[in-house]
């Protein structure tokens, strides 16, 4: 064979791995743009662990069919050089999606969160009630969590637990967060919910911190109004400047808790239970908060109505009727409570 013969050969050989090549380049842009779902079930999730390698992930986005091949994924790395973007955590997949799509989604870090939802009001332990009945963790947990005092140190540094700063909200999480994570967020949001504006009210009416919490979550017990919470914020406020017990059923309710003896009725013997938080028995303030109060009661404990209101009852319909005076508020006992438990 000639050396010419050989050499169109040659050239005949390199063209054709060039079409080859061409061809399997064009099919794998096709690829790693297609959108793809192999999986049968409404959606699927996969968990990214720290520190795996780009196989490591495209073998797991494959064996989850999330995507259709390794080397789409892996040229979707290369093609948009986010190889080193991509991060850790639960991935959630609900619909066809290209290995573009999928490595945009990990180098955005768009981890699936779960949320979980605490209403104003509560206590620790209905708090960790909710979180032990989630998947996130144990009821116990939390409560350990809930101890970890230090958080607050520098605003309430005689706080014996989280009791009240624990910022009532709904929290989205990654799967793998834990009862402390939760916790921490929760102490942030209270602080940032609690920001300047409020401690320098609280500091013109002369309140600590620990006193401002411990009104709100009195005044978060005692109204879910929106509307109402600066008034009984104003009948409390009063009580206290007058030196007049506050005589607030949440607070010996919440003495029953803690000595594991309510059952979910408040007779007229409870309301002399020997307590420090029995606001009938012990004036002033009770020794710390009763529950998590939310923004509405932290605005309304350092900025109350203007009334000159004593006393409050309810209407048995979620409202209050107020009152001045003694007289004033005997006669609203006898129409919204008497004559409503008689009819």
């Amino acid at each position: 064979m000639t050396l010419r013969r050989l050499g169109l050969l040659a050239l005949v050989g390199a063209g054709l791995v060039s079409v080859v090549a061409a061809i399997a380049a064009t099919r794998l842009i096709d690829r790693w743009e297609a959108r793809f779902r192999g999986y049968e079930s409404p959606e699927v999730f996969v968990e990214i662990a720290p520190g795996a390698g780009a196989l490591a992930i495209a073998r797991q986005l494959v064996a989850a069919r999330v995507v259709e091949d390794e080397w789409a994924f892996r040229y979707a790395l290369w093609k948009t050089d986010r190889g080193r973007d991509l991060q850790a955590g639960e991935y959630r997949f609900d619909e066809p999606v290209s290995a573009l799509d999928v490595v945009g989604k990990l180098a955005r870090g768009e981890v699936h969160l779960r949320p979980l939802t605490f209403p104003e009001g509560l206590t620790v332990p209905a708090m960790a009630e909710i979180f032990g009945a989630s998947d996130f963790g144990t009821g116990a947990a939390f409560l350990d969590a809930a101890g970890r005092v230090e958080l607050i140190a520098s605003l309430d540094p005689t706080a014996p637990d989280l009791e009240g700063y624990l910022f009532p909200d709904t929290y989205a999480l990654p799967r793998t967060a834990t009862a402390d994570d939760l916790i921490e967020a929760m102490v942030a949001r209270f602080l940032e919910a609690f920001g300047e504006p409020l401690r320098e009210r609280a500091a013109a009416a002369d309140l600590s911190m620990r006193e401002v919490v411990t009104l709100a979550s009195l005044i978060e017990r005692e109204t879910a109004l929106s509307e109402e919470r600066s008034v009984v914020a104003a009948v409390y406020r009063n009580r206290l400047r007058i030196g007049m017990a506050l005589q607030c059923d949440p607070t010996v309710i919440y003495a029953l808790e803690r000595a594991g003896l309510y059952d979910g009725n408040l007779t007229r013997d409870n309301l002399t239970f020997d307590s420090p938080y029995n606001t009938y028995r012990y004036p002033g303030l009770p020794p710390g908060p009763i529950a998590a109060p939310g923004l509405g009661s932290l605005e309304a404990a350092v900025q109350p109505a203007d009334v000159g209101y004593l006393y409050f009852v309810s209407r048995n319909d979620g409202s209050h009727v107020f009152a001045s005076s003694l007289r004033e508020h005997n006669r609203n006992v006898r129409e919204y409570q008497i004559r409503f438990f008689r009819e």
